[in-house]
Protein backbone atom coordinates (compact mmCIF):
# COMPACT_ATOMS: atom_id res chain seq x y z
CA UNK A 1 0.00 0.00 0.00
CA UNK A 2 1.44 3.35 -1.04
CA UNK A 3 -0.57 5.42 1.43
CA UNK A 4 -0.79 4.47 5.08
CA UNK A 5 -4.14 4.15 6.79
CA UNK A 6 -3.36 7.27 8.85
CA UNK A 7 -2.30 9.29 5.81
CA UNK A 8 -5.48 8.34 3.95
CA UNK A 9 -7.60 9.38 6.90
CA UNK A 10 -5.73 12.70 7.22
CA UNK A 11 -6.57 13.41 3.57
CA UNK A 12 -10.21 12.48 4.16
CA UNK A 13 -10.39 14.72 7.23
CA UNK A 14 -8.81 17.70 5.45
CA UNK A 15 -11.20 17.36 2.56
CA UNK A 16 -14.18 17.13 4.89
CA UNK A 17 -13.12 20.29 6.74
CA UNK A 18 -13.06 22.10 3.38
CA UNK A 19 -16.47 20.69 2.44
CA UNK A 20 -17.85 21.88 5.78
CA UNK A 21 -16.46 25.36 5.06
CA UNK A 22 -18.28 25.25 1.73
CA UNK A 23 -21.58 24.42 3.45
CA UNK A 24 -21.10 27.32 5.86
CA UNK A 25 -20.39 29.73 2.96
CA UNK A 26 -23.81 29.13 1.38
CA UNK A 27 -26.82 31.18 2.41
CA UNK A 28 -29.33 28.65 3.75
CA UNK A 29 -31.95 29.19 1.03
CA UNK A 30 -29.34 28.85 -1.74
CA UNK A 31 -27.79 25.78 -0.13
CA UNK A 32 -31.03 23.84 -0.57
CA UNK A 33 -32.58 25.41 -3.67
CA UNK A 34 -30.03 27.10 -5.94
CA UNK A 35 -28.68 25.57 -9.14
CA UNK A 36 -26.95 27.57 -11.87
CA UNK A 37 -28.68 25.49 -14.56
CA UNK A 38 -31.79 23.34 -14.49
CA UNK A 39 -30.18 19.89 -14.78
CA UNK A 40 -27.96 20.30 -11.70
CA UNK A 41 -28.81 19.63 -8.06
CA UNK A 42 -28.55 22.05 -5.15
CA UNK A 43 -25.31 21.74 -3.18
CA UNK A 44 -27.17 20.35 -0.15
CA UNK A 45 -28.31 17.38 -2.27
CA UNK A 46 -24.70 16.69 -3.26
CA UNK A 47 -23.65 16.82 0.40
CA UNK A 48 -26.38 14.32 1.26
CA UNK A 49 -24.99 12.00 -1.43
CA UNK A 50 -21.48 12.37 0.01
CA UNK A 51 -22.78 11.38 3.44
CA UNK A 52 -24.78 8.42 2.12
CA UNK A 53 -21.73 7.06 0.31
CA UNK A 54 -19.50 7.55 3.34
CA UNK A 55 -21.96 5.85 5.66
CA UNK A 56 -22.58 2.96 3.24
CA UNK A 57 -18.90 2.31 2.56
CA UNK A 58 -17.73 2.67 6.14
CA UNK A 59 -20.39 0.32 7.47
CA UNK A 60 -19.57 -2.16 4.71
CA UNK A 61 -15.81 -2.03 5.23
CA UNK A 62 -15.80 -1.89 9.03
CA UNK A 63 -18.85 -4.01 9.86
CA UNK A 64 -19.52 -6.07 6.73
CA UNK A 65 -22.99 -4.50 6.51
CA UNK A 66 -23.44 -3.56 2.88
CA UNK A 67 -26.56 -1.50 2.42
CA UNK A 68 -27.17 1.86 0.87
CA UNK A 69 -29.90 3.99 2.37
CA UNK A 70 -30.81 7.52 1.44
CA UNK A 71 -30.84 8.58 5.08
CA UNK A 72 -30.88 12.34 4.73
CA UNK A 73 -33.84 13.20 2.48
CA UNK A 74 -35.70 15.09 5.20
CA UNK A 75 -32.86 17.47 6.06
CA UNK A 76 -33.95 20.97 5.12
CA UNK A 77 -31.91 23.39 7.23
CA UNK A 78 -28.23 24.25 7.23
CA UNK A 79 -28.04 23.47 10.94
CA UNK A 80 -29.47 19.96 10.41
CA UNK A 81 -27.18 19.33 7.43
CA UNK A 82 -24.08 20.39 9.36
CA UNK A 83 -25.12 18.23 12.34
CA UNK A 84 -25.69 15.22 10.08
CA UNK A 85 -22.26 15.71 8.48
CA UNK A 86 -20.66 15.86 11.90
CA UNK A 87 -22.51 12.73 13.05
CA UNK A 88 -21.55 10.72 9.96
CA UNK A 89 -17.91 11.73 10.30
CA UNK A 90 -17.91 10.90 14.02
CA UNK A 91 -19.26 7.43 13.18
CA UNK A 92 -16.49 7.11 10.58
CA UNK A 93 -13.85 8.06 13.15
CA UNK A 94 -15.14 5.37 15.52
CA UNK A 95 -15.23 2.68 12.82
CA UNK A 96 -11.84 3.74 11.43
CA UNK A 97 -10.13 2.55 14.60
CA UNK A 98 -11.11 -1.03 13.73
CA UNK A 99 -9.96 -0.94 10.10
CA UNK A 100 -6.44 -2.20 9.40
CA UNK A 101 -4.24 -1.49 6.41
CA UNK A 102 -4.70 -5.15 5.48
CA UNK A 103 -8.47 -4.66 5.49
CA UNK A 104 -8.09 -1.72 3.09
CA UNK A 105 -6.36 -4.05 0.62
CA UNK A 106 -9.20 -6.61 0.66
CA UNK A 107 -10.98 -6.91 -2.69
CA UNK A 108 -14.63 -7.87 -2.65
CA UNK A 109 -17.89 -7.18 -4.40
CA UNK A 110 -20.38 -4.82 -2.85
CA UNK A 111 -23.98 -4.17 -3.87
CA UNK A 112 -23.28 -0.61 -5.03
CA UNK A 113 -20.88 -0.95 -7.96
CA UNK A 114 -19.31 -3.45 -10.32
CA UNK A 115 -16.66 -4.73 -10.62
CA UNK A 116 -15.17 -5.94 -7.35
CA UNK A 117 -12.65 -3.52 -5.90
CA UNK A 118 -10.49 -3.01 -2.84
CA UNK A 119 -11.78 -1.16 0.17
CA UNK A 120 -9.05 1.40 -0.44
CA UNK A 121 -10.41 1.94 -3.97
CA UNK A 122 -13.90 2.43 -2.53
CA UNK A 123 -12.69 5.11 -0.15
CA UNK A 124 -10.72 6.74 -2.96
CA UNK A 125 -13.91 6.85 -5.03
CA UNK A 126 -15.83 8.39 -2.11
CA UNK A 127 -13.12 11.02 -1.70
CA UNK A 128 -13.06 11.80 -5.43
CA UNK A 129 -16.86 12.09 -5.40
CA UNK A 130 -16.67 14.58 -2.53
CA UNK A 131 -13.99 16.62 -4.31
CA UNK A 132 -16.02 16.62 -7.53
CA UNK A 133 -19.17 17.89 -5.83
CA UNK A 134 -17.25 20.41 -3.78
CA UNK A 135 -15.84 21.77 -7.05
CA UNK A 136 -19.40 22.22 -8.26
CA UNK A 137 -20.14 24.05 -5.01
CA UNK A 138 -17.23 26.43 -5.70
CA UNK A 139 -18.82 27.34 -9.04
CA UNK A 140 -22.26 27.74 -7.44
CA UNK A 141 -20.85 30.17 -4.87
CA UNK A 142 -19.04 32.17 -7.53
CA UNK A 143 -22.19 32.46 -9.65
CA UNK A 144 -23.93 33.77 -6.54
CA UNK A 145 -21.21 36.40 -6.13
CA UNK A 146 -19.85 34.71 -2.99
CA UNK A 147 -16.14 34.14 -2.55
CA UNK A 148 -15.63 30.42 -1.74
CA UNK A 149 -13.36 29.31 1.11
CA UNK A 150 -9.69 29.21 0.26
CA UNK A 151 -8.95 25.82 -1.24
CA UNK A 152 -5.68 25.31 0.58
CA UNK A 153 -7.15 25.93 4.05
CA UNK A 154 -8.18 22.58 5.43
Amino acid sequence: MFLSKEALFDIMEGNRRLTMSMIEAFPEEKLFHYTPVEKLRPFAEMVKEIMNIERGYMRGIALGEWEFQDSFTTLSTKEALVKACEDVREDTRKMWKNITEGKLEVVEKDPFFDPSQSHFARLQYALENEIHHRGQGFIYLRTLGIEPPEFFVR
